[in-house]
């Protein structure tokens, strides 16, 4: 493994990528709701020209700050190197391309350090609304700086549960009394809002990647919320395979037989290398 000064710890690590995220914000704000262009991954999800500046600026300014620290992003070719690497840097540069190019705000700068596959600090910031959520090992979650506290709407009397339609039906099936909520393109700002109380649980179907998901987990954690592979328990980061299967993040664990099992029933518990191509998508 590579080797790590004893001295950066993970709130160190995770005021690096606030800053990181708060420039990276800024730049992409120069893209967002202009005419931008865009092409099509092998895998039908989008890429814009902002997606590749921030990953540019991102990796030029973390690797300098942490240049013993593996990298893996979305937009950059993954290499096994980081394998080696006791420490890596997960960076999705813009979480929620397809809201971003639609001009919707809650798209996300999402940014993780994971240290032997586990996050320990992790940063999801949606600029136009002006959300700055990170997290630091041990040392709690935070929003704009303050301690994240999950805030429920008294209104609300059944739980908000945002599930694509095939899930939608198995929870109707097993009589899980909720409401469907709302789906926002960034998949990290929709894990997140289950630790803020605007969401009472979150599923993600199979193919979600490490970048998707590492600093929202490292947010999850220290916010007490209970994010799990519906198969295999605790989820694993910076492993030669970085897609995940179908993965719940819930807030009331009254919620989670039925949710896991609607989960399990409509995507299964499939091997690494059985993740089909068309469910890369969150």
């Amino acid at each position: 493994m590579g080797a790590i000064k004893a001295s950066t710890t993970a709130i160190e690590d995770r005021d690096l990528l606030r800053g990181a995220a708060v420039t990276a914000g800024i730049l992409a704000a120069g893209y967002f709701r202009r005419d931008l262009k865009t092409w099509t991954k092998e895998n039908a999800s989008p890429v814009s020209e902002a997606d590749l500046v921030l990953d540019r600026y991102l990796h030029q300014a973390l690797t300098e700050a942490r240049p013993d620290y593996g990298w893996l992003s979305e937009e950059s070719a993954d290499t096994m190197e980081r394998l080696d690497r006791r420490r890596v840097l997960v960076v999705d540069p813009i979480d929620g391309t397809r809201g971003f190019i639609r001009g919707e705000d809650s798209w996300t700068v999402a940014l993780a350090v994971v240290e032997d596959g586990i996050p320990i600090a992790g940063v999801v910031y949606a600029p136009v609304r002006d959300e700055m959520y990170d997290a630091a090992l041990g040392a709690g979650a935070r929003i704009n700086g303050r301690p994240l506290v999950r805030q429920r709407n008294p209104a609300t009397t059944v739980p908000l549960i945002p599930a694509p339609g095939a899930v939608h039906q198995e929870l109707q099936a097993a009589g899980l009394e909720y409401t469907r909520g709302p789906a926002y393109p960034s998949l990290a700002y929709r894990l997140i809002q289950v630790a803020t109380g605007r969401l009472d649980a979150a599923v993600t179907r199979r193919g979600a990647q490490d970048w998707d998901i590492a600093g929202a987990a490292c947010i999850l954690k220290e916010a007490g919320i209970d994010f799990e592979d519906v198969c295999a328990g605790e989820i694993r980061f910076n492993r030669q395979e970085i897609r995940h299967g179908a993965l719940a993040a819930l807030a009331e664990p009254s919620l989670k037989a039925k949710l896991h099992a609607a989960l399990i029933k409509v995507y299964g518990c499939p091997q690494p290398h059985e993740l089909d191509l068309e469910q890369l998508t969150p």
